[in-house]
């Protein structure tokens, strides 16, 4: 699983309704307190979405995108 992280909720609201526009799972979380950069809400996806949640990235202009993190073991390490 990887969170996709923002400093702003409304860009965090906005890439979650892009990935379900084209069918991927994803889930509004949360960000854990590890992660002291970001406006208190992620995106969470499985591996499988990652490919395309980075493309989405970069066609799109999202001015608050702090970076992907890979949870493992609860740890979140950064991409």
């Amino acid at each position: 699983m990887y969170l996709i992280v923002f400093r702003s909720k409304n860009e965090t609201l906005r890439f979650s309704s892009l990935l379900s526009s084209y069918n991927f799972k994803n889930s509004v979380i949360s960000t854990p307190k590890q992660i002291s950069t970001s406006c208190g809400l992620s995106c969470k996806i499985d591996a499988y979405a990652l490919e395309n949640a980075i493309l989405i990235l970069k066609r799109r202009q999202f001015y608050t995108f702090v970076g992907i993190y890979l949870i493992s073991n609860d740890k979140y390490i950064k991409q």
